[in-house]
């Protein structure tokens, strides 16, 4: 019997897979307990992967897990997503973003609309014609903000320029998260 059972962020890692050769570059927009930055470290291995988290403890954990995996191609970052620009001068083939909170972490603290905004705008800017930003966004009361907010900014995309799609269950509880996939045309401009 087929089963499509999987989880948002396996669906949103299984995008990413398809896209990314062992030397490109990706950026974790979005940190945490460093899961998506382990699996851009593993896919690649002749790459970079810059990861984001405002949180300290969390970039202090995924130095420790780091060293204890012998992980030395992540650099990762204690600032906002917001601000990926300042950190990365290179064109990126991925993008992942895991909004919401830290898991095990303080629960008030949180993406926001604003500032997620703003770190797609620049992804895109960094984004490689062909490459791919993934975002899973969650239902909790901010996250339904957030969502909608990131939708509407994205249907002002052009679609000559973007391929966007959002993925999500659609018989499970409303606290199930979606997909949202975000693909740079072969035609589109790389100086958006």
């Amino acid at each position: 019997m087929f089963s499509i059972v999987i989880k948002a962020t396996q669906m949103a890692q299984s995008f990413v897979e398809k896209k990314v050769c062992e030397y490109d570059y990706a950026i974790d927009a979005t940190l945490g307990n460093g899961k998506d930055t382990i699996f851009l470290s593993n896919l690649l291995k002749r790459g970079i992967v810059y990861s984001f988290d405002i949180q300290k403890i969390a970039v202090d954990n995924f130095k420790e897990t780091a060293n204890k995996l012998n992980i030395s191609n992540v650099i990762a970052i204690n600032d906002g997503h917001e601000n990926m620009d300042k950190y990365v001068n290179k064109k990126v083939k991925a993008i992942m973003f895991n909004l919401g909170y830290l898991p095990k972490g303080d629960i008030n603290i949180l993406t926001k609309p604003e500032t997620t905004i703003t770190a797609i705008q620049k992804g895109l800017n960094l984004l490689m014609v062909g490459g791919i930003i993934t975002i899973v966004a969650y239902p909790h009361e901010e996250g339904m903000r957030e969502r909608e907010e990131i939708l509407n900014y994205l249907k002002s995309l052009n679609p000559k320029d973007y391929a966007i799609m959002e993925i999500g269950f659609i018989n499970r509880t409303s606290s199930s998260p979606s997909v949202i996939v975000v693909e740079k045309n072969s035609t589109s401009r790389e100086d958006i």
